[in-house]
């Protein structure tokens, strides 16, 4: 990737980074920023709105361990006169009441919810149901002898699973997580998608309201909180996009780990061994949600040498952080099965939930389980040289990933 572009509109008066995609190599791109302005980066977003991006490991770990002077509320924002209507990232600071931007007890409240409906789900049901939609996938493709393993496998199989989920069938699921997909971008159709969502999830809800079933949007609605239907629907949204397309690019992360690294060569066919250590290999390198938005500073406040003032928006750099040399001495430092200490699932009182990170792993490890079975022999079909990350500077995986195999007849045929 080229050197960042800048350009001295931010308010603090320093040239800023107007945030892009890291290109190959998120570690590369990370200390290229760290060098030249520490710990806490001076970014742009789109029509120069501004932001810092904390990408050291322990101001970030600070950020999100300290909501009293780190906010969740977008309506602490002191940029929204600067917003028009139409921004693309409006759905990532948008100021309806959710689990996401709520503070305090309300928060408390939300989350308690959103956990519970999430716990309620059987772990072995999940797990079955994952490794059927998972052979269903692979049934599409393997008497071919190539596919996109993109395409094809790791942008569906969440899409498949969380549809089951919700209790939605897979062509409501398919159509639910390609609108979720181009929210999340950021591009010109983002609003215009996240309408669309909304109005799904609305739909959903009364459904359910009206026939609740033993599904997650059931148990929420039906939970001692007592959601409304209006404080339902953008829930439903914010666990869609954590995920979702989260979820596919740590699948699709870790394939790619395991299909270009000699280190997973020798065990592609046993990859049940091998599945967890590239899944957690990826949360430090390659994380799937490189940045988030965001929280906003209560009042003036130093952090990484950089004055933020109160109201700021402070964009969590995930990635930057699991990059950071100052507790990642070198690739695979501390990377290995045993340690979690990443942010890759955020941290503190509005980290990624307990449950969610269980069903998001169960779809991650059957999905590598499942594929290396059935097909053990797969490679890539390209140079690793060749593979090219996606540009969103949100979300990181590759554009496609292109293999070849042994042709094998569906699970039907062999019957």
């Amino acid at each position: 990737m080229s050197a960042p572009r800048t350009r001295p509109a931010h308010p603090d008066g320093t040239d800023a980074v107007r945030l892009g995609g890291p290109g190959p190599s998120a570690a590369d791109f990370h200390r290229d920023l760290r060098a030249r302005y520490g710990p806490v980066v001076p970014v742009l977003l789109d029509r120069d709105v501004p932001a810092w991006l904390v990408i050291g490991y322990r101001e970030l770990h600070h950020v999100l361990s300290s909501p009293d002077v780190f906010a969740r509320s977008s309506e602490r924002w002191n940029a929204w006169e600067r917003v028009p209507a139409d921004w693309p990232l409006m759905p990532m600071v948008m100021r309806r009441p959710s689990v996401l931007n709520s503070e305090g007890a309300e928060h408390r409240r939300r989350a308690g919810a959103v956990s519970d409906a999430l716990a309620g789900t059987d772990v072995h049901e999940l797990r079955a149901v994952t490794v059927r939609m998972a052979d269903r996938l692979v049934d599409g493709f393997c008497a071919a002898s190539r596919a996109d393993l993109r395409t094809a496998y790791t942008a569906r199989l969440p899409a498949l699973v969380l549809s089951w989920l919700y209790g939605l069938d897979d062509e409501r699921g398919d159509r639910t997580a390609a609108l979720m997909t181009t929210m999340i971008d950021g591009g010109p159709e983002a609003v215009s998608a996240q309408r669309a969502l909304m109005a799904a999830m609305a739909e959903l809800v009364a459904r359910r309201r009206a026939a609740p079933g033993s599904d997650v949007v059931s148990r929420l609605l039906a939970h001692p909180a007592g959601y409304t239907d209006e404080e339902a629907v953008p829930e439903l949204v914010i666990l869609l996009g954590g995920g979702n397309q989260p979820t596919g690019e740590w699948l699709g992360n870790a394939l790619r780990l395991m299909l270009t690294d000699d280190r997973f060569a020798a065990s592609l066919a046993g990859a049940r061994s091998s599945a967890q250590e590239a899944l957690n290999e990826v949360l430090w390198e390659d994380t799937p949600t490189q940045v988030h938005a965001g929280r906003y500073a209560v009042h003036d406040v130093e952090l990484g040498g950089r004055l933020v003032r109160g109201g700021d928006l402070v964009l969590l750099g995930l990635s930057g952080a699991n990059t950071d040399p100052g507790v990642r001495p070198g690739p695979g430092a501390p990377g290995g099965r045993g340690n979690h200490a990443h942010l890759s699932f955020s941290h503190g009182e509005h980290r990624c939930p307990y449950p969610a990170q269980e069903i998001a792993e169960i779809i991650a490890v059957a999905g590598i389980e499942v594929l290396m079975d059935r097909l053990p022999d797969l490679e890539l079909a390209v140079d690793p040289a060749e593979l090219r990350w996606r540009p969103s500077p949100w979300v990181r995986g590759v554009a496609s990933l292109p293999v070849t195999f042994t042709p094998v007849p569906p699970l039907g045929e062999q019957r």
